[in-house]
């Protein structure tokens, strides 16, 4: 009977596996994993029993599909749910919510590990298990490629993640710890800490290459220096200069990073983008983008609607597509599209050393 069984389950799966091939001609890649935080969680946080560090209320999701919270930190899509649907996948669902799921078909074209609050070291919301660190998302995606192994062969395995997408968004969280934390000043310099930061990362990304991922796909920090809760902070509305400073001094070591990995790992291929350069183009030139207002949030109340987060007793504007952030520190939708676009078909101001087209070819 056992012997049985294992024949049907060994069809069942490689008939599956077919079906995922076919489909493969009308997809760019077979499969999007994403790591990260509240900028690309697609409701993981939904799932942890002592976070509050959510967006399972109105009025996130006004503009999503269904028209009701779902998680995501955002009026509608987030960047996720555009680069899956990009490659013509269905959005990566979130990984908490596939724990009893011990089959490959439940990860064959991807899942998102991304967690709001989350950041590349265990900040002080990780301690008390608000978000899942990095290196716990990383180790969460190894327990999937397992199943993947056990149940699709080594080979198959192999094949279907060396052209899948490895998606990591992560940084942010980290920066705004680091200037929130007089414990974290005394440890580092500015400039050892955004080093750390590169560097913890780069050993993250060799255990995903060691477990089978090829092709990533790394978002540098944004002007996050710009963001509401920033700029409410003094009278002129000004952007942070100091945390723009780092944000960018990250950025430059994890180019470098990621540079000097590619010659380390073989069969490795990346695109970085530079959410920076293109949130400071949006910022200083918005009506190109098709944006209007670039302080204020969309949802919140008080000064520039960042003085109160967006909660169900908010306000939230009606002109959501002509807002670049939905609150204190999340974009909107359309600006998450802008965003997504460029990073699939955008110039080499952007994209670097190629864009997530040209990844997906290589």
């Amino acid at each position: 009977m056992d012997d049985m069984a294992n024949t049907f389950l060994l069809s069942f799966f490689l008939s599956v596996f077919s079906l995922s091939v076919a489909f493969s001609r009308a997809q760019m890649a077979p499969a999007a994993f994403v790591f990260g935080d509240s900028l690309v969680d697609v409701g993981n946080n939904n799932y942890l029993p002592a976070s509050i560090a959510l967006a399972d209320f109105p009025h996130n999701g006004v503009d999503f599909p269904t028209k009701k919270p779902t998680g995501r930190f955002c009026n509608g899509k987030n960047a996720a749910d555009f680069i899956a649907g990009k490659l013509g996948l269905p959005s990566s669902p979130p990984y908490l919510s596939l724990l009893k799921k011990k089959d490959a078909v439940s990860y064959i074209n991807g899942v998102s590990f991304a967690s709001g609050g989350a950041g590349i070291f265990n900040g002080s919301d990780q301690t008390l298990g608000q978000s899942i660190p990095l290196s716990e998302q990383v180790d969460k995606y190894i327990a999937v490629q397992r199943i993947l192994v056990q149940q699709m062969g080594s080979s198959a395995t192999e094949k279907h993640l060396s052209k899948s997408l490895f998606v990591v968004v992560i940084g942010s969280n980290d920066i705004y710890d680091y200037f929130g934390s007089s414990d974290l000043r005394k440890k580092n310099t500015p400039q050892q800490f955004v080093d750390l930061m590169a560097n913890t990362l780069k050993g993250l990304l060799k255990k995903l290459y060691e477990s089978g991922a090829r092709k990533f796909v790394l978002t540098g920090i944004g002007a996050i220096g710009c963001v509401p809760a920033e700029r409410v902070k003094n009278e002129t509305h000004e952007c942070s200069e100091e945390i723009n400073f780092w944000s960018v001094k990250y950025n430059e070591g994890l180019k470098a990073m990621l540079r000097g990995l590619k010659s380390e790992l073989h069969g490795m291929n990346y695109s970085y983008f530079d959410t920076y350069g293109i949130m400071q183009n949006a910022i200083q030139n918005p009506s190109s983008y098709g944006f209007k207002e670039i302080q204020s949030a969309c949802c919140g109340l008080g000064d520039l609607r960042a003085t109160v987060p967006c909660v169900p007793v908010s306000k939230y504007c009606s002109n959501r597509s002509d807002h670049i952030f939905w609150d204190l520190y999340h974009p909107t939708e359309a600006t998450a599209r802008v965003f997504v676009d460029t990073l699939f078909d955008g110039p080499s101001q952007y994209c670097v050393p190629m864009n997530v087209r040209q990844l997906v070819s290589a």
